[in-house]
Order: structure tokens, then C-alpha cells, then sequence
């Protein structure tokens, strides 16, 4: 559970160390797309000065009409910001970000608090936290889980690694955009449990696709048996946020295939590291990996049940 927030009014802390309002906070959120356009505009609504950058200027423009502000590259957007928030999709961007010759680390004043909410490769995240400890910035890996809706609903689950103190001055802006915020270990630990939650996310989809496949070859009237299915101990988040999609056959990208491809990747190289047999998800990784070879990246996850009704001979789209 959540610890309760430090207070978000003027004054003094414990100890005397100084607090400020949101007012008095400048966050350069980086990477607008389907998670940080919702996350950055939950922080708009608390109260928090947000400064906007990406790539593509219409997320930045609908950032602004929200209540932000634009800049205009990532040197300018974190100047002057108290806090830096990236989400973005892979290890290269997050690389490209922290270590260009305007990025992160060349821009940021000293005493910074970035949090990184991608999904990375934990030796990534690992050499990202320790070159900007070498630079005085304090850095937090705080990958997310929950999906668009979660990111909207600003119920996301946050895995954070970090330093204890980081982690604890992360944590007011995180509790803005999730529901459940846990410190599970030091640098990159938050990005092994996203690991872990991918895998089992992947797992879960995977099998509800065949759940669903063999319940209609036997004629059965599958909204109430997800129903049912839900109320027990087969239920779960994911087929309660994607049985009704999966049914209708709507696989508008919630979270796109091409992204959990790559972080089944992220899965697979960093058990093979560690000599750790995942044989379930070695498979269904090959799996995600077919179903986008066929062109089908830019689909909803859940997408993996066109997979199934392929081997089942049973393809509606023939």
C-alpha cells in the first residue's frame, strides 16, 4: 500500500528541511505518448508546474491545452525543473536522453530528481543511476504497470528502485499517478520486477486467448463464462480489463505488441543472465514475436488471441 504522502502545503518538515507547494515545483515530464500524456496531465491537476517535451509537437500542443507548458527539447524542458520524468519506449531512448550532449545530464542543475518511468533493461538502469550519481543527480527507476486505462484512472502499479532517500522524495509525484507505489530494492530492482510483471502479463494473455478459442469451439456463450471465470480463482486484472476486447475482436493498442516484444526480450536475456529456466514464457515470447513478424506490432497485446484461432484452424478474418 501506498505510504501516505508528504503534506503539499507551504512549511517545514521534520527535521526542518523545507517543503514546497506543487506551485513551487517545476517537473519536466518527457514522453507524451499513450502512458505519459494521462501521467503528465494528473500532475497538471495537482498543481504541479509541468514542462512538456516530444518528439512529435501535437502531444506537446494537447499538453499545454491541458494546463502545461511547451519546450522546445529536452535541454531546455529540464533547466530549470526540480523533478524529470521520462517515459519513453526502450533502453536507447532512455540512453539518448540521459547521455546526449543535450540531454539529461548535461542540462539538469545539480540536486535534479529524475525518475524514469520507462521500461528498460535493468543494466541499463543500473548504469543510468550511477552515472547520474557521478553528475549529483538523484535518479529512481519507476517503471509502471496498468496499462492506458491505469495511466488514465491514474491507478497505475509502480515498482521503484532507488536510494531509500530518492525513492521517499519520488514518491509525492508518483502517488499522483498510481495507486499502489512500492520501493522494492535499490537501482534497476524496479525494473526486474517489471520484468517479472511482463512475463506474467504475457503468460495471462496468452492463456485467457486460449481459454476464450476453446470455450467458442464448444458453443459456449463466452460473456458469462468470463463471468463466472472472473469471480473464482482463474480471475484476474487481465480478464477483467481484456476479456470484453478480446471477444469483440477490438484490439485498439492499449499496450502494443511491439512493446511487450520487447520487453519479453528484456525477460529472456536477463533470465538467461541469470540462469533461470522460463520455459512458459520463452514460449509465449516466440509467440508475441509471431503474431508481430505477421505485422501485427502496432495491435492491442490481447491480439494474441489471432494467434490462437490460427493454430486452431478456426481464423475469422479467412
Amino acid at each position: 500500500m501506498n505510504e501516505t504522502a508528504p503534506p503539499r502545503s507551504g512549511g517545514r518538515a521534520q527535521g526542518g528541511r523545507a517543503m514546497t507547494t506543487p506551485q513551487q515545483t517545476t517537473i519536466a515530464f518527457i514522453g507524451l505518448g499513450i502512458m505519459g500524456a494521462p501521467m503528465a496531465g494528473h500532475l497538471i491537476d495537482a498543481g504541479y508546474d509541468v514542462v512538456g517535451f516530444n518528439r512529435s509537437r501535437p502531444a506537446v500542443d494537447r499538453l499545454v491545452e491541458r494546463g502545461g507548458r511547451a519546450a522546445q527539447s529536452v535541454a531546455e524542458a529540464v533547466r530549470d525543473a526540480d523533478v524529470v520524468i521520462t517515459m519513453v519506449p526502450d533502453s536507447p531512448d532512455v540512453e539518448g536522453l540521459a547521455f546526449a550532449e543535450e540531454g539529461i545530464y548535461a542540462s539538469a542543475k545539480p540536486g535534479t530528481l529524475y525518475i524514469d518511468c520507462s521500461t528498460i533493461r535493468p543494466d541499463v538502469a543500473r548504469r543510468v543511476a550511477a552515472a547520474g550519481a557521478d553528475r549529483g543527480i538523484r535518479v529512481v527507476d519507476a517503471p509502471v504497470s496498468g496499462g492506458e486505462a491505469g495511466a488514465k484512472e491514474g491507478s497505475l502499479s509502480i515498482m521503484v528502485g532507488g536510494e531509500a532517500e530518492d525513492v521517499e522524495a519520488a514518491r509525492p509525484y508518483l502517488d499522483v499517478v498510481g495507486a499502489t507505489v512500492v520501493h522494492v530494492g535499490p537501482p534497476a530492482a524496479g525494473q526486474t520486477v517489471k520484468a517479472a510483471n511482463q512475463l506474467i502479463v504475457a503468460g495471462n494473455i496468452q492463456l485467457l486467448a486460449e481459454a476464450l478459442v476453446f470455450l467458442e469451439a464448444h458453443g459456449v456463450d463466452t460473456e458469462s463464462a468470463t463471468t463466472v471465470l472472473g469471480g473464482g480463482l482463474a480471475g484476474s486484472a487481465v480478464l477483467n480489463r481484456k476479456a470484453a476486447g478480446m471477444r469483440a475482436r477490438e484490439f485498439a493498442p492499449g499496450f502494443r505488441i511491439d512493446l511487450h516484444h520487447k520487453d519479453l526480450g528484456i525477460v529472456t536475456a536477463a533470465a538467461r543472465e541469470a540462469g533461470v529456466a522460463i520455459p512458459l514464457g520463452a514460449h509465449v515470447a516466440q509467440l508475441v514475436g509471431a503474431l508481430r513478424a505477421q505485422g501485427h506490432g502496432g495491435l492491442d497485446h490481447s491480439a494474441l488471441l489471432l494467434l490462437v484461432e490460427q493454430l486452431s484452424g478456426r481464423d475469422q478474418r479467412d
